[in-house]
């Protein structure tokens, strides 16, 4: 456990590094929350006055609720995937000894769009086909549903980095992923704690910590306004958390992109924290 966490906060601090070298990484995920924003609003305003928000969410859903969730699904997809996509592209010139800029990340972006775009088409379609099919299992259904929703996931760990540098079709991109991850870490794969560790702990204690001066000062009589100050606080420093969490993430992506395809994880990465960014699990009995 402890071995797992030390290795988790090398891979931070690794990608923090970078990060630290090309600070406008962070624009990506920034821009990428504030289009979402808005996305959300000009969907979720109208689908509740219409009826169609409520429809969406039954258990007969109707046809209209559904294909408006879909297109909302493609749309937020298509904003996380670019947003992503020029993050990772920006990250790989870094790791390749460049000195990238944020037009540099948009570029890549751009001239991946409509592979972008299908790909954004076929995980909204995954992710909604998993959601319902959980929605209506109990039990073992829903674990094996859940099975099958990390399968999807470690297999596609590395399609963003593959539209990036490889402009590849969004299916294409998908058996990449997976053939790059079946390749370098084996056929048995199962995740390792990798960032989530550490960035999850950190949410964890900050949110803990937050939350426990904000109840002290409750108890305590604080005055209200300087209760607000605090709740404000605490909202924009897990806000900034959160952007840098998403930053770190894309560019440890690119590193393991980089490292399936050459071997090499550069001087930024270790070769062997990126080595085991994934271990193998073992037949049983061995």
């Amino acid at each position: 456990m402890f071995e797992k966490l030390s290795t988790s906060w090398e891979l931070v601090k690794a990608s923090g590094r970078v990060l630290w070298a090309d600070k406008e990484l962070l624009v990506f995920p920034i821009v990428s929350s504030i289009a979402l924003f808005f996305v959300s609003l000009a969907f979720v305003v109208p689908m509740a006055f219409s009826g169609l928000f409520d429809a969406l969410f039954s258990q007969n859903a109707q046809i209209g609720g559904l294909i408006v969730g879909f297109a909302f699904y493609v749309v937020q997809y298509t904003v996380i995937i670019f947003a992503n996509t020029a993050l990772v592209g920006a990250a790989m010139i870094r790791l390749e000894g460049g000195d990238p800029t944020v037009k540099d990340g948009i570029q890549v972006a751009m001239k991946n769009f409509v592979n972008i775009l299908g790909y954004a088409v076929i995980a909204a379609t995954v992710g909604m086909i998993i959601q319902r099919l959980s929605e209506n299992k109990q039990g073992l259904g829903r674990f094996i549903i859940s099975l099958v929703g990390m399968a999807w996931n470690l297999a596609t760990f590395l399609v963003v980095p593959v539209l990036a540098v490889e402009g590849l079709s969004p299916l294409a991109a998908v058996k990449r992923s997976a053939e790059l991850l079946k390749k370098t870490w084996g056929e048995q794969l199962a995740g390792n704690f990798g960032l989530g560790a550490v960035t999850g702990l950190s949410f964890f204690l900050v949110i803990l910590l937050g939350g426990g001066l904000l109840m002290a000062g409750a108890v305590l009589n604080l005055p209200l306004w300087a209760l607000i100050t605090g709740a404000v606080l605490l909202v924009a420093v897990l806000v900034l958390m959160g952007l840098v969490s998403s930053t770190l993430t894309g560019i440890y992506t690119a590193a393991v992109y980089q490292y399936a395809v050459s071997g090499e994880a550069g001087e930024w990465f270790d070769a062997d924290l990126v080595r085991n960014a994934f271990k193998t699990k073992l037949p049983a009995g061995l």
